[in-house]
């Protein structure tokens, strides 16, 4: 064999010192007062004899440790083509031909080096090690291939940590990965847990790949490396039935950054994860760099290096997310970066705007069957469709900004006609889909209501554009009989269609009426739509089918992580619906009080937290995004939600999206856990995301990728925009404010989360009764960090106004109010102000009132008015 020089030397260098290394028998170790690990030099090398995790006052020993090494080596590029095919539980093979969105991805999930079968494998126990004091622990290993060195040492400040460096010096030219050091294993009988946050998350190895793999319904029995493109969290840990858990942690800096430095780099692949060894056992992995990827290819004497953590957690999975989203990704240290630019209320206002205008919001009202449905066009993908398809989102929204602002631009020509979508959407014909929605789209063209994906029926899909919309449109119409009728020919469908053990059908053909996609079961909150059947009709068969439903979805589901999703482009890819299902959850537990349904709530929210990015740590770094100067914050993904991650959701190459409708119910998670991750979550997606807003129309883009370019396709987002920043500002009011200022909540929303519709009755602001209104230009402000409520009391004239602080620093704050915007009706005068949470008076220094707000603070504002004399209504 040929070395190079540079080999040479080293080798001599370690051959003269080798006295230096540890050969006899003597253990090494490294210990802390919450972590032990020990070595014995056997035949084989040195080998891990214990791994312990204090818990409590004991030492609890993982069952398997192990120390074995892994260096990948490929002497050519591994192929990137498919190396196998899967199929479904039911035989045919996965993902199918129709899902060409999903073909690529799946194409490059399933090639050698992502099943990590590619290139030769050099297992080992290293031959010398070292300890340097008593904290530091060096082995080395000579290979076929390459000098393995790898320093294993204790972090002081966070003692259940250990940081491990490997080096690898290459021998040859070729492609090079280095696997971290398998610290232990885990069986399956041992196993409480696993995880790739991000990826998938169960308690039982599953045997069908493609469920595994593409849905997450279990654990893969493969020893799969994944990309961090859709990991969000850099942690795959396992935990046992010890209450221990096992997590790798990679260095900050190690992984892709999406944006590196003036262009988008989402898709590049720096570090591969997994919860496998290459040998397939149950050990959290890290591989760097990827074999193939660009940084793998080394020549003989070159070096590469990288650097991670082992954390053995007293405690279940989650709590050791905490730690690395926390205390190695600086979660809290990012969010303190997050500035708004404009504030959550005027984007509110100036949409306001971009909805009312026929052109902006590409409104459009068709004749169908006698009637005028009206709706907005959606130029996305749909079958059947000749970009003449139109699609309504957010009922509850649509409703509420309609009732708060009065505008008739919507109560007169945006309403009416949304009704009479809803009610053509629905089938009233006798037969098997009576009941149903007919389609999620309008085609105005050919003139019919199709379904995105196929001529399918969905259970799910009766709940969402049956049920919820009807339901939320009947909070503001409580005696519209018809919409009642509908909604209770819809209920009983769902009652007809519900299994006897309490589930649904993922979809019928529409055709043929039989089941489709059999291969996976509906892990979706399709019950809701009973709860909203029962608060509206009060018929108690409705509750009794809800709670059958939430039953058997809090054992299916719930219990084993595994969840289905709604976008039938994505072939139900986990999305957004997970986070729906812990508000639904939530909802039940209102109705009921069985702390079942609140336990399993605060799981799946949980749960959910791990569709939320935590990496790059974000920072003031300069870049270039589309011709204009940006800080790295600015765009960052940590914060932001998945639409779909997994293996083939939009996430791999589109990013996160902005659309942060889990916001509000985080926050109200946060109330009922004293959970600081909800809150952080929260804020990280809702606040200083300016970047991703048209600064024309105030929309934000969908997507990360798109960064500023606004709804584009998809102009109905603005709606559902509306509706989560509603629900997070309420939800902010609410906790801020101990509960004074609460404002009842509806359903939430088809299809896109868990945020609720508000404004269909009054709240209570310290004890008064109060209506939400929206009155553009009634408050001026000068920081836009500073978000506010309005809300007029029903038996005085008396305004609030709620000031919310929506940063980690203290806001000063001025702000002036019109009084020409108080009162609709009548001319008025300000006859006193006071502030509710102190019971002081305000007093206004040239119109001007000044204070400061503490962080993430909130001050509660009443203003008494007086009628000064009869002036037509501001409109």
């Amino acid at each position: 064999m040929r070395y190079s020089w540079i080999n040479k030397t080293l080798y001599l260098f370690w051959l003269g010192c080798s006295v230096a290394w540890a050969q006899s028998g003597r253990p090494l170790s490294l210990a802390t007062d919450r972590v032990k690990v020990s070595w014995q030099l056997t035949a084989n090398g040195w080998q891990i004899r214990q791994v312990a995790v204090r818990k409590g006052r004991q030492w609890v020993n993982l069952a398997t440790p192990s120390g074995e090494n892994t260096l990948l080596f490929a002497a050519e590029k591994p192929s990137t083509a498919p190396a196998t095919t899967f199929k479904t539980i039911t035989g045919e093979e996965f993902p199918g031909p129709k899902y060409h969105y999903q073909t690529v991805q799946w194409n490059e999930s399933t090639n050698p080096v992502s099943l990590n079968t590619a290139g030769t494998a050099y297992h080992f126990y290293p031959k010398d090690a070292k300890q340097a004091g008593t904290n530091s622990l060096r082995f080395r290993q000579e290979t076929e291939a390459g000098t393995i060195t790898t320093d294993w040492t204790l972090d002081p400040k966070f003692p259940s940590d250990i940081v491990v460096k490997q080096t690898l010096t290459a021998k040859k030219a070729g492609y090079y990965s280095l696997a971290s050091p398998t610290l232990a294993t885990v069986s399956e009988p041992q196993l409480a847990w696993a995880t790739v946050p991000g990826y998938f998350q169960g308690s039982k190895l599953q045997p069908n790949f493609a469920q595994a793999y593409a849905y997450g319904h279990g654990i893969p029995a493969l020893p799969i490396i994944y990309r961090e493109r859709c990991a969000s969290t850099l942690s795959p840990m396992v935990s046992t039935r010890d209450g221990l858990t096992l997590s790798i942690i990679p260095e900050p800096g190690l992984a892709r950054d999406p944006w590196a430095k003036d262009k988008i780099t989402q898709t590049d692949w720096n570090i591969g994860l997994s919860h496998m060894n290459r040998k397939a056992q149950l050990s959290p992995t890290l591989y760097y760099p990827v074999l193939g990827e660009p940084m793998s290819a080394l020549r003989a004497g070159e070096q590469v290096s990288y650097t991670f953590r082992y954390s053995l957690t007293d405690g279940d999975w989650f709590r050791a997310l905490n730690h690395a989203v926390y205390d190695i990704y600086q979660f809290k240290e990012s969010l303190a970066l997050r500035q708004s630019r404009q504030s959550l209320t005027d984007r509110i206002e100036k949409m306001h705007h971009y909805l009312t205008d026929p052109q902006t919001s590409m409104w459009n009202i068709e004749e169908f069957n006698g009637r005028k449905i009206g709706a907005q066009s959606y130029l996305g993908g749909v079958v059947g469709s000749n970009k003449d398809a139109m699609k309504n989102s957010d009922y509850g929204a649509m409703w509420m900004l309609a009732t708060a602002t009065r505008d008739p631009l919507l109560t007169e020509k945006v309403v009416p006609f949304a009704l009479n979508f809803k009610l053509a959407q629905q089938q009233t014909q006798d037969g098997f889909f009576r009941g149903a929605a007919v389609g999620q789209y309008y085609l105005a063209k050919s003139k019919k209501f199709v379904e995105e994906w196929g001529e399918i029926v969905e259970p799910i899909g009766l709940t969402y554009y049956t049920l919820l919309d009807m339901g939320n449109m009947l909070l503001f119409d409580p005696n519209n009989a018809d919409l009642k009728d509908r909604l209770r020919l819809g209920a009983d469908r769902l009652l007809t269609w519900q299994k006897p053990n309490g589930s649904w059908a993922v979809a019928y053909d529409r055709h043929t009426e039989q089941e489709i996609f059999n291969d996976v079961q509906d892990l979706r909150p399709t019950f809701y739509g009973l709860i909203v059947a029962y608060r509206l009709l009060k018929d108690p068969k409705y509750l009794q089918a809800a709670r059958k439903g939430a039953d058997w979805f809090i054992t299916n589901a719930v219990k084993t992580g595994s969840f289905l999703g709604v976008c039938g482009d994505a072939r139900y890819a986990p999305d957004f619906a997970t986070g729906q299902s812990a508000q639904a959850l939530l909802d039940l537990y209102d109705l009921t009080k069985d702390s079942r349904y609140k336990d399993a709530a605060i799981t799946a929210a949980k749960i959910y937290t791990t569709s939320i990015y935590t990496h790059p740590v974000p920072n003031r770094t300069v870049k270039m995004v589309n011709g204009v100067q940006r800080e790295d914050w600015e765009i960052a993904q940590s914060g932001l939600s998945f639409e779909h991650g997994g293996i083939f959701g939009s996430a791999t190459r589109q990013g996160p999206i902005q659309l942060a409708s889990h916001a509000g119910m985080f926050i109200r998670l946060y109330r009922l856990t004293k959970e600081p991750l909800f809150a952080d979550m929260a804020r990280a997606a809702a606040i200083g995301r300016d970047a991703f807003v048209d600064p024309k129309t105030s929309v934000a883009s969908y997507y990360w990728n798109a960064m500023n370019r606004g709804a584009g396709p998809y102009p109905h987002h603005a709606w559902w925009q509306i509706g989560w920043i509603t629900d997070y500002l309420l939800a902010e009011a609410e906790l801020r404010s101990g509960g004074k200022v609460n404002f009842p909540r509806g359903f939430v929303t088809p299809k896109v989360g868990p945020h609720q519709t508000y404004g269909f009755a009054p709240g209570t602001v310290y004890g008064d009764k109060a209506n939400l209104i929206i009155r553009e230009g009634l408050l001026r402000a000068n920081s836009p960090s500073v978000d506010y409520i309005l809300s007029q009391s029903t038996g005085s004239n008396k305004l609030y106004i709620a000031l919310l602080n929506n940063r980690a620093q203290p806001t000063q704050l001025s702000f002036s109010l019109d009084k020409d915007k108080i009162g609709t009706e009548q001319n008025v005068q300000i006859t006193r102000m006071q502030w509710l949470d102190s019971s002081g008076d305000v007093q206004a220094n040239n119109g001007q009132v000044s204070l400061e707000i503490p962080a993430f603070g909130m001050k509660v504002l009443a203003v008494s008015y007086a009628p000064t004399g009869d002036r037509t209504s501001l409109k």
